[in-house]
Formats: structure tokens, sequence, C-alpha cells
């Protein structure tokens, strides 16, 4: 079970002036980011308006104009941070070295980690819904995100030349089938582990790895 973000204020570049630093306020930002995740996931993008979150933060919605400036503002603030902390789950995991199996599975553990927490989960469903709407800055997010995925395929195979676009592949099919499963769970509402569809994945990325001559 993945184990909730402790505070998202640090992955949150502030609207307001740089100054003196502000802990209270500090907290209270946080405090409306971890609220507008909860919105997001309870009650759905439709229902979590500015007026909406600021009442199950408790707080006015001068406060979240202070710190983010309108809900674009403030679900933009979501979407940034989720892939920072998407980001940083990935590049910092832990993969052992050893048979090519084993370091499939660590890291399709540590990508199914990266993108079932609830910031990257609410970012997900922000994006999907304002992807007719949303400001080139977010498409431009989920090109990183693309990439990051590219280097974990980089990851699988090792430091070795001429596999780029052997690389790009397996992030690719890895990336496209974990959303998928964070997908399936949004739809459907309830919390999965996935562990044989997991495994199945790595069966997969292992088979294409053999087909493809990789050791």
């Amino acid at each position: 079970m993945t184990e909730p973000q402790p505070s998202l204020s640090s992955h949150i570049p502030p609207t307001r002036s740089a100054g003196r630093v502000q802990p209270r306020g500090d907290r209270t930002r946080a405090t409306v980011i971890e609220e507008t995740i909860r919105c997001v996931l309870e009650e759905g993008y439709a229902a979590s308006s500015a007026k909406h979150i600021a009442e199950r933060a408790g707080v006015t919605w001068g406060v979240i104009q202070y710190h983010f400036g309108d809900r674009d503002g403030l679900l933009g603030a979501v979407v940034t941070s989720g892939y920072a902390v998407f980001q940083e789950s990935i590049e910092t995991a832990r993969i052992p070295a050893g048979a090519s199996r084993v370091r499939i599975a660590a890291i399709i553990d540590a990508a199914w980690v990266a993108f079932s927490q609830p910031i990257s989960r609410a970012s997900l469903e922000i994006m999907i819904a304002t992807r007719t709407t949303r400001e080139p800055a977010r498409d431009t997010e989920l090109q990183a995100m693309a990439k990051t995925m590219h280097r974990l395929g980089e990851r699988i195979l090792g430091d070795q030349a001429g596999q780029k676009g052997l690389s790009r592949s397996v992030g690719e099919v890895v990336w496209a089938t974990l959303r998928g499963l964070v997908i399936a769970e949004m739809v459907t509402g309830e919390s999965f582990d996935f562990v044989r569809e997991r495994q199945t994945l790595v069966e997969l990325v292992c088979a294409y790895l053999d087909q493809a001559g990789h050791p």
C-alpha cells in the first residue's frame, strides 16, 4: 500500500512574491493542496470548485487567491507537484544489480509506486479532464513525464550503446500499462494492488527483450 506524501508545498512554487519566510502560510498552502487532492480523488474533477475546496480546507477564497491566483492556478499547482513527486520517486528508486528479471520487477514496482500515489492519480485525473482546455505548460509536463519513463527503460537495459530505440519502447510499454491500471482504479473508484497484472507486465517485458536479443 502506498503511503501518503507528508507535505507537498516544497514542490510547488508560490504565486506570491518572495520575501521573508512564512511557515504558517506555507502550512496553509500545503493544507489547501492536500485537500484539493482528496477532493479530486473522492468527488471528481467537476466537483472540485475553488469554493468547495476552500470549504473543505477551512479557508476563504481570498486565501486561495493569495497562494494560487485562481482555481486553474490551484489545479495547475497540483499537476506540477504531481510530476515532481512522480519524477523523484522513479529517479531515486533503488534498483538491484543482477539478472534482468530482478531489475525489471524492481523498476516496474518503483514505477507503480510513483503512478499510484494520491497526488499522481489526482494529477492524471486533472490532465484528462482538462485535455482540451489546458495551457501548453501542462502538455510540457506530460511530455517530461514521458521522457522520465524513457529513462526508466534505459535503467532496465543498462548503459549500452545502440539500445536507445529499444529502451524507448520498453519505457512506453511500462508507462502505458501502469497508467491504464491507475485509470481503471479511477473509473471503478476502488483500490487494487494489481500484483498479478504487474507480474504479467514483467513477463511481457522480459519476453520482448529476449526476442530483441537483449541479455
